[in-house]
């Protein structure tokens, strides 16, 4: 990005995730754990480190403890050049009240951005995973001479009715004529009639073309105040907002396999999906890129450990991503996750799950197709996901794909 640029960033972190209860019953949406080891706030921010921004606010609301402790704990920066990584709460300057939404949030926090006085803003979402180079859409967005760019993925137009789509100019593809939430009748691109652009949540602004539109919408008394649904088309509206295609964003160490990958995982099944692209040989997202790394906080862990039971029984691991801590004796994990900690015991079976930190799988336990939160405990002979009517009984969720999700701290008995 050009030298006499300043850029400042904010992450919107406030969000609840209800569609992923009841892994947020006890936390924030983005400080839900991911891929063994991460969180998945640390995506987003891992971005904008490696794109070179190093003025970053986090925009926290729903119990925030466990999220604001991670950014203090995993994303202190030296503090040298004024460089920092900063969670902020709701402060209540406009009043007795929280954030009524994204937008709102930013106008509730617009003095960061005074005391900052930067040129330009990246706003972008907490929950998404994903690589991207930003250096390469705040040029873009400069050279549009626009006061806003939108970043979009293209997606099957099929699936227009899951996205906030976005609608370009005929005589301009990098100019959006239109912001359409949810379309059922979209229209197909110039270049790719089978695809539309689907909004990623990922935006670059003006700074002072920013602070005019949300003060603006704060005025507005029938606004969601919410980023994509209010300020987009508030910019759209006025002829002011271009169009990144994500298509052209090269991460330095990305495959062909990997490039362009973008994942929401709002909903337990996305979730459960995006983990299973992890985990083959030649992954669909590439976690050992090491010139583009995911940063996380850095456990005090031994190395993942495996032996033999007391019966002789070696066990094995297929087709898994196992996290420091963990002991597996004896044991039989295929094409799963498992955090930190994790202790799975002989003749245990676990297969096509994700589990968090410190969860136990005694002797002779199966685990198929489920999401295990923290500090679970299945006692020996426990089965989850063999019997969904049995699951169900128990408290706990499970979804249309068969999905069973057990909350924190929880004990599965036989």
């Amino acid at each position: 990005m050009p030298a006499t640029k300043k850029v400042f960033g904010i992450v919107l972190a406030g969000g609840e995730g209800k569609r992923l209860m009841p892994l947020t019953a006890d936390r924030a949406k983005p400080a839900v754990p991911f891929a063994g080891q991460y969180r998945l706030i640390d995506f987003a921010l891992s971005n904008l480190i490696n794109s070179g921004l190093t003025q970053i606010v986090v925009l926290t609301q729903y119990k925030s403890h466990s999220l604001d402790r991670h950014v203090s704990q995993t994303w202190r920066l030296s503090g040298l050049l004024n460089s920092y990584v900063a969670s902020v709460p709701a402060q209540q300057r406009l009043g007795k009240r929280w954030f009524s939404g994204s937008a709102d949030a930013i106008l509730q926090s617009l003095n960061l951005i005074r005391d900052e006085k930067p040129d330009i803003v990246v706003v972008v979402g907490a929950d998404h995973v994903y690589r991207m180079d930003f250096n390469d859409m705040i040029e873009a967005h400069i050279a549009s001479g626009k006061p806003a760019t939108v970043a979009a993925i293209r997606q099957p137009i099929e699936l227009s009715d899951q996205f906030g789509v976005i609608d370009v100019q005929p005589d301009d593809p990098t100019a959006i004529r239109e912001f359409l939430e949810k379309p059922i009748n979209a229209t197909g691109l110039a270049d790719a009639p089978h695809e539309v652009f689907a909004s990623m949540g990922n935006y670059v602004f003006d700074a002072d073309a920013l602070i005019e539109a949300v003060t603006v919408d704060g005025e507005s008394t029938t606004s969601n105040h919410d980023m994509g649904g209010d300020i987009v088309p508030y910019f759209v509206g006025n002829g002011q907002a271009g169009v990144y295609d994500f298509k052209r964003n090269d991460v330095p160490g990305s495959t062909n396999r990997d490039r362009a990958y973008w994942r929401d995982v709002g909903t337990i099944d996305s979730f459960f999906e995006a983990h299973q692209d992890l985990i083959s040989t030649l992954p669909i997202f590439n976690l050992y890129n090491a010139a583009w790394p995911i940063f996380s906080q850095q456990l005090n862990s031994p190395p993942a450990k495996f032996v033999r039971d007391a019966r002789g029984n070696l066990g094995e691991t297929i087709d898994s991503i196992v996290s420091l801590g963990s002991l597996i004796s004896g044991a039989h994990i295929e094409r799963s996750v498992l955090g930190s900690w994790a202790l799975i015991e002989s003749g245990a079976t676990v297969v096509d799950s994700v589990l968090f930190d410190r969860v136990t799988i005694r002797p002779d336990a199966v685990v198929q197709r489920a999401i295990l939160d923290k500090e679970v405990v299945v006692e020996p002979g426990a089965q989850i996901g063999v019997d969904h009517d049995r699951d169900r009984a128990r408290g706990f969720t499970v979804t249309d794909s068969g999905l069973t999700v057990v909350g924190k701290g929880v004990r599965v008995v036989p």
